[in-house]
């Protein structure tokens, strides 16, 4: 039997649409552009066309970041992460709510990422090196273009259209790189406490994805898991050495242990309370930050050394 909290906790996943609330809907919440993150929408014309013919990845590389309220929340930890780390050129268009086909161009009308902020659209503006994907994989029909295919009602159908979507939007992320086709990188999600074998044969999708075509993944699920139980779900983890140094990311030093999520939120990692617009997280939040480092991590071993 379902604990009342966990039935609780997704009910209120499905009506915020994954971090925003049914009154306002995500169609009313475009990327919120935040110092130091780039917006898309206000700066098409920042990354110039590199004259190579030929894909290469400089020192200081350019990244895209793309994805749902997972992103939503990240994009401003992970810009501080890439240009410390990296010096890279960051541009962030998350969108709470979304799946892969959001992003495709060519959907119909409804599509919760407007026609500018498409993925090809974006590649064709700014030329990245690294397009980061993150989505959770929206499982409830709150995505218009998944055409009411859920998880719930019929998984085949609902893997069967998630992989092929998920093709739809590398070869158009391809395409649109030309010469110059950006790697994309996957971003594994983190333990679900309701489904934990959907989320897994979602990162199997990732992968297998990743693998076909050359592109990568980054197991950013994998920091905020239990060592040995990558799909069991936790509210909490041991501190890690930084966040020992850090006191605002261990939640608990007394006890040596960090909080990942709010009591009331099994899925995102913002220590705030999400809100009727979607936003950066505003706080420390160790599970962002475990996140952020390891997408970091993953892409600073695909760049030459400066």
């Amino acid at each position: 039997m379902r604990k009342p909290w966990i039935v609780g906790v997704v009910l209120a996943g499905v009506l915020l649409g994954a971090c925003t609330d049914p009154a306002s809907g995500p169609e009313a919440a475009p990327p919120t552009p935040s110092v130091p993150v780039t917006s898309a929408a206000t700066t098409r014309q920042q990354a110039p066309v590199s004259p190579s013919s030929a894909p290469v990845v400089k020192s200081a590389p350019r990244v895209l970041y793309l994805g749902d309220s997972l992103a939503m929340e990240s994009q401003n930890v992970l810009g501080r992460a890439l240009r410390g780390e990296l010096d890279a050129t960051y541009t962030s268009a998350p969108y709470s709510g979304t799946t892969p086909c959001d992003y495709l161009e060519g959907t119909k009308e409804g599509s919760l990422v407007p026609a500018g902020d498409k993925a090809a659209v974006l590649v064709r503006a700014l030329h990245p090196d690294f397009v980061v994907l993150q989505f959770w994989g929206n499982a409830w029909g709150y995505t218009p273009c998944m055409d009411g295919i859920t998880y719930d009602a019929d998984r085949e159908a609902y893997f069967d259209r998630y992989a092929a979507d998920i093709r739809k939007l590398t070869a158009q992320i391809a395409t649109a790189g030309g010469a110059q086709r950006p790697t994309i990188v996957w971003v594994l999600q983190g333990p679900d406490p309701i489904t934990p074998e959907r989320v897994q044969a979602v990162n199997a999708l990732y992968e297998s994805q990743a693998g076909s075509t050359g592109d990568i993944v980054a197991d950013a699920g994998r920091t905020v898991s239990r060592t040995g139980a990558r799909y069991t779900w936790t509210q909490y983890l041991p501190c890690t050495a930084y966040e020992r140094a850090h006191p605002d990311y261990c939640t608990q030093p007394a006890s040596g242990r960090t909080a990942l999520h709010l009591d009331k939120d099994y899925l995102h990692f913002c220590l705030a309370p999400t809100t009727s617009t979607p936003r950066p997280c505003p706080v420390p939040s160790p599970g962002i930050l475990r996140i952020a480092r390891e997408i970091t991590r993953v892409i600073g071993a695909q760049v030459p050394s400066r």
